[in-house]
């Protein structure tokens, strides 16, 4: 498939503080690549230098096979960054922030009008920005990042704030976006919205890669129990403790919560008991991998 991004033992030190400590991975053309850590891991400062806002203190970083730190014209056309924070110009409606940004680079105005399509802004594009919900703001960040048709794009939690509403329809687009070809390269909180749109995801902490796979990979090699809620009523808690197979049972609501590594045996028992009511099942997730390795512990 060859390779989009090249990171090759990314170090970025400030005075003593390591940020990035090495870091190497590689993204493919067309893949969506996720970037995830808690706060203060390094996981900006790593997006930044591959965007070329930042230059290294070790290491190589290459995108197209160019160094992004050289802000080469031709390369620059190629990358689109949506940023963690975006400044819009006051007082300017939606496609005029477009004009803007396509003046830049020469766009014409069909292709403005086809973006505020591709996010689903057609109906705010005379709206002034300061009227936008937050949703929209993020999506009319999106559409200026995307307005020079660029071939790889940079997010920085795009879905920071929002809510479940406006996440999902953000999803849609991103998907659009990474089904046009390009190649997508995001960090967010989510772990959800990884597991949902990446096809591999970096997983960082205190500046070191701690694991790169596939989510489904990934959750797979945690070996995670998996979940069975039933009513309360289904069965009584230490008929519940006692079943074949059940590794603990607690008490979680208004229901029962069974761990298991052995979900088969389990839900057989249950059903020869008729003890199935309010049952659900579900099995590790990309958020159980994420906190075995990075911890539980509060981040300032």
């Amino acid at each position: 498939m060859g390779v989009q991004i090249e990171v090759d033992q990314l170090t970025m030190r400030y005075g003593d503080v390591t940020a990035v400590d090495g870091i190497s991975f590689t993204v493919a053309p067309g893949e969506f690549f996720g970037l995830l850590g808690p706060n203060g891991a390094g996981k900006t400062t790593t997006l930044e230098t591959i965007e070329g806002l930042r230059s290294p203190t070790n290491g190589r970083v290459s995108v197209a096979g160019r160094d992004p730190a050289r802000r080469e014209p031709d390369l620059q056309r190629r990358i689109g960054v949506q940023l963690q924070s975006s400044a819009f110009f006051e007082r300017l409606t939606a496609v005029e922030q477009l004009q803007t940004f396509g003046a830049i680079y020469g766009v014409p105005a069909a292709r403005l009008d086809e973006l505020l399509e591709q996010v689903g802004l057609t109906e705010k594009a005379t709206a002034q920005v300061e009227d936008l919900s937050g949703g929209q703001k993020q999506r009319l960040s999106i559409a200026c990042a995307l307005v020079h048709d660029p071939d790889v794009v940079f997010l920085d939690e795009p879905t920071a704030a929002l809510d479940p509403q406006a996440r999902r329809n953000l999803w849609d687009v991103l998907r659009g976006i990474n089904d046009s070809g390009r190649t997508v390269v995001l960090t967010t909180h989510y772990m959800e919205e990884a597991e949902e749109l990446c096809d591999r995801v970096a997983i960082v902490d205190h500046g070191r890669l701690l694991e790169l796979d596939t989510p489904g990979a990934l959750i797979r090699k945690l070996d995670a129990a998996t979940r069975i809620g039933l009513a309360a009523e289904a069965i009584a808690l230490e008929d519940a403790r006692g079943l074949p197979g059940a590794e603990s049972v607690r008490l979680d609501g208004s229901g029962l919560v069974i761990q298991t590594r052995e979900p088969a045996t389990v839900l057989a028992e249950l059903g020869r008991r008729e003890a199935l009511e309010g049952l659900s099942v579900s099995k590790g997730t990309l958020e159980d991998v994420f906190l075995d390795l990075t911890g539980r512990e509060y981040r300032a």
